[in-house]
């Protein structure tokens, strides 16, 4: 029996070929379209990070420059306030006293009146030079101030700042946060989150009273003081230079790794002597505990690992929160509100446009 063979048709194997070779060309050219655009947008993320940086560092200088004024400003109206008190003691005096043999005492008055004026003309000169340095958002309004009507006051004698520098900084949702880790470290530095936090900390350190103390922490797995070598220390605000390398040298930082609250609570406590205030910048409940460990972290995890953050928390000081958004964890803003109320702090989810 004859056995049926099937003929071959060339015609139709070198059409599938050119076919082949037609999609491996078309694919090749994605590719290097594809490679072309990633590189050209690469090319804008490190000019716009480049700008913003920019940006970012003339706005320091003008914030550190109305802190110096600041402090220049009360330290001249306390000397005023204190020329005014002995101008008015000495008035007083000769007002008891007979007229004779006054002449010293009247020369006396006559040089504290004077000091009095020269020192009211320094206090009026420095508030039109602070008004032409400082914000239009950090002028009074009537009898309130922006700190106040955003329900955050910046108090104290010695204030601590917690600032959180995990990953999840780096945007507002997971996929995002992995997005960004990939990215080069100017894209995350340009981070919209990320500087959203940033120029909180900056509006923190413009209000921190010029005779308090103050620390900045850093965050996430570690905690150290983003002043190099000064962790454990209180510093002095002065003319603000420290407030401002602090700023800076977060500014440089890259967010990374999970979020230790028991071990920023654990520094905290071991500050000697103890802040008063601490304003803590975060984006929602630890990830992390005392021991770090890996793997994914579940809501009631998080709430485990809070409660663990709490029983490191030192006592008897009041705890102000600025939490960030963060989507997948819905409990963070109820236990931070409550953290509010136990410590006698207080609780603000920022607006976009704050500070």
């Amino acid at each position: 029996m004859a056995r049926n063979r099937r003929t071959v048709n060339t015609a139709n194997l070198a059409f599938i070929d050119a076919m082949s070779v037609g999609l491996g060309a078309v694919i090749l050219l994605f590719m290097i379209l594809h490679h072309a655009s990633e590189v050209v947008a690469s090319q804008k993320n490190h000019a716009s990070a480049e700008k913003v940086s920019a940006l970012e560092d003339e706005v320091l200088k003008k914030r550190q420059a109305a802190a110096q004024m600041a402090a220049a400003l009360q330290a001249t109206q306390q000397q005023l306030r204190a020329a005014q008190a002995r101008a008015a003691s000495l008035t007083q005096e000769l007002k008891s006293q007979d007229t004779q043999g006054s002449g010293s005492d009247d020369s006396k008055l006559a040089s504290l009146k004077s000091e009095v004026l020269t020192l009211q003309a320094r206090v009026d000169a420095l508030r039109a030079t602070q008004a032409e340095v400082t914000n239009a958002t950090r002028e009074r309004a009537g009898e309130g101030t922006r700190q106040y009507l955003a329900g955050l006051e910046v108090k104290g004698k010695r204030i601590l700042i917690l600032v959180d520098v995990s990953a999840s900084m780096l945007d507002e949702t997971v996929v995002g946060v992995i997005r960004a880790r990939n990215m080069d470290a100017a894209t995350q530095r340009a981070s919209a989150k990320w500087r959203w936090a940033l120029n909180a900390l900056d509006w923190i350190t413009t209000q921190v009273p010029a005779t308090a103390q103050f620390q900045v922490y850093a965050f996430n797995t570690t905690v150290e003081s983003a002043v190099a070598g000064t962790t454990g220390n209180w510093l002095a605000v002065g003319n603000g230079a420290q407030l401002s390398a602090a700023v800076s040298d977060l500014r440089q930082r890259l967010p990374t790794g999970g979020t230790s609250l028991t071990r920023a609570f654990a520094a905290a406590a071991r500050l000697s002597p103890q802040p008063d205030n601490i304003y803590l910048l975060t984006d929602g409940l630890p990830t992390q505990g005392a021991a770090i460990r890996g793997g994914l972290v579940s809501g009631d995890q998080r709430m485990d690992l809070f409660a663990e953050a709490l029983r490191a928390m030192p006592r008897g000081i009041a705890i102000h929160t600025l939490l960030f958004p963060m989507d997948g964890d819905s409990k963070a803003a109820g236990a931070y509100w409550q953290l509010a109320q136990i410590s006698g702090g207080s609780f603000l989810a920022p607006s976009r446009d704050w500070p």
